[in-house]
């Protein structure tokens, strides 16, 4: 670079004569400025892009600088851009417009890249005064310029999205930074909507951040996506200029899948409370439920009662315990077991006394037997939380009694005790396991597959989708089924939060006439 120096200044001038001709014959007022890219910049794109010196298109740079009417900007702005391409052939992959789609940053400009004299590369950038002074200022230096009656710009959107990080109170300091840096200084992509208009979000955006970007309504009735005319999953990583549109349905309510396939903050924040609401109603729900079962057992619902059961089945708050009443955790033998223990004042006076004693360890306390209401997994005496994954020979589900298992290759994994593995893999690789149970969490989903059979009878299928999906709101994410000479079998795989419901789910498919056995792989 050094060497040519002399050589470049006069290539940039012989290329600004031929477009000044062209431009003072148009009448336009404007600067132009030529300079050679800086050695620093060469450098970067080269190990950046894997290219070699002379493949750089634009070590030679010039910036046209216009003075119009704001309302002419864009007008004007392709104007010149179509003088410059009368006189030099454009690479039509190198446009980069910057003026119809301003970056989040509010940065405009008409970035054009032309082959000049002597087969170089010349970066072309067009730019008003207003767009220049943006570029070289910053937005807020700018501001002055914005009217009162202008809509929703740039600098605006900026600051919402700090703002939406900010207000989120769940936001630890590791979770807001990488947050912050997700909403404010990531790469974005540009998507548009069924009726045409431009939506700016983050890369690695999903249809659901698209949902939540929209508005939250239509965010949490999300039911599913279409990205340009296809039917995609809403963990879809969306790619500049998809045209996406969002399929909602009012039965649908937020899940906590959800958060696995949302990025932005916006979009985590109105999950995380939505998923609060839900909680709440279905408390408010369970508080009702349990007034009218303590009523049957002659025990009056009030806070001495409410905390004698937060005590009895292990709980933090009486919110947990109303919720775990309303999604049937807690059941009717479960209250029954409570309402003897506390008909008998002595015994209960000797079960605190115990329970207070330091001599029994905690293992002791947290049987396995109240653990079967839980979903999240810890292993050993020390309750380690580890990253597992659940065996597909036996599909474990919250309230299975489980055992972890350390494999060469795939880290831990978790059986069930009575899994038909398990034998071989205790007998011989006794030190590879690990003791594991269930702990109170997210209320998480997993899959369970269910087995049918009986008698085929008309309408059965349509009974079968009725008990689960109707009644017990519970999703089916795949079905099959089977009939010869009348008898049938099928296969059901559902999604369930525990055991608990799970059973439930079989207990009322028993009760399906024609159904003679329902088992569980």
């Amino acid at each position: 670079m050094k060497e040519s120096k002399q050589q470049q200044d006069a290539y940039i001038k012989e290329f600004n004569d031929v477009i000044k001709t062209a431009l003072d014959r148009e009448g336009l007022n404007y600067t132009i400025k030529g300079r050679p890219k800086s050695i620093f910049s060469i450098k970067r794109k080269m190990d950046k892009q894997g290219v070699t010196f002379d493949e750089v298109y634009d070590k030679f740079a010039v910036r046209i600088i216009y003075k119009t009417e704001t309302e002419n900007e864009k007008f004007i702005a392709w104007k010149i851009y179509s003088v410059v391409t009368d006189h030099f052939r454009p690479n039509p992959i190198r446009l980069r417009d910057w003026i119809s789609s301003p970056k989040s940053t509010g940065y405009e400009a008409l970035h054009i890249t032309v082959m000049g004299p002597k087969g170089r590369w010349v970066e072309v950038q067009i730019r008003s005064e207003r767009m220049n002074e943006i570029a070289e200022k910053g937005y807020a230096a700018h501001y002055k310029y914005k009217n009162a009656e202008a809509k929703e710009d740039n600098l605006d959107m900026w600051i919402n999205r700090l703002q939406e990080a900010l207000e989120n109170p769940e936001t630890n300091a590791v979770d807001f930074v990488e947050q912050f840096k997700l909403n404010l200084y990531s790469k974005e992509i540009f998507v548009f909507t069924p009726k045409g208009d431009l939506k700016s979000l983050p890369k690695g955006a999903t249809p659901l951040d698209f949902a939540f970007n929209i508005h939250t309504e239509v965010g949490m009735k999300t039911r599913g996506a279409k990205v340009n005319g296809k039917l995609v999953p809403l963990s879809h990583e969306l790619q500049s200029g998809d045209q996406v549109d969002i399929l909602t349905s009012e039965n649908i309510k937020p899940n906590p899948n959800w958060l696995d396939y949302a990025t932005t903050s916006r979009a985590r924040a109105k999950i995380k409370s939505l998923l609060r609401e839900e909680k709440k109603d279905i408390a408010e729900d369970g508080k009702e439920i349990l007034r009218r079962k303590l009523k049957q057992l002659k025990i009056t619902l009030n806070e001495k009662s409410v905390n004698e059961m937060v005590s009895h089945f292990k709980l933090k708050t009486s919110l947990d315990l109303f919720y775990r009443i309303g999604i049937g955790t807690i059941t009717n033998p479960m209250l029954k077991e409570y309402a003897a223990s506390r008909s008998n004042a002595l015994m209960t006076f000797f079960k605190s006394k115990i329970n207070r004693k330091n001599t029994i360890s905690k293992e002791d306390i947290e049987k396995e037997e109240i653990t079967n209401k839980y979903d999240m997994l810890v292993f050993g005496k020390e309750e380690e939380h580890l990253d597992y994954k659940l065996a597909t020979c036996c599909n474990p589900i919250p309230g299975d009694p489980v055992f972890g298992f350390l494999t060469v290759s795939e880290g831990l994994k978790v059986h069930k005790k009575n899994c038909p593995n398990a034998l071989s893999l205790q007998s011989n690789y006794a030190y590879r396991i690990m003791q594991a149970k269930w702990i109170d969490s997210s209320q998480e989903e997993y899959h369970a597959n269910i087995i049918l059979s009986g008698i085929d009878n008309l309408g059965l299928v349509n009974d079968i989708t009725k008990v689960i999906s109707g009644n017990m709101h519970v999703n089916m994410s795949s079905i099959s089924f089977q009939s010869d000479d009348g008898i049938f079998s099928g296969k059901i795989n559902v999604s369930v939060k525990n055991k608990t419901l799970l059973k439930k789910v079989m207990d009322n498919l028993k009760k399906i006439n024609g159904i003679e056995k329902v088992t569980r792989v």
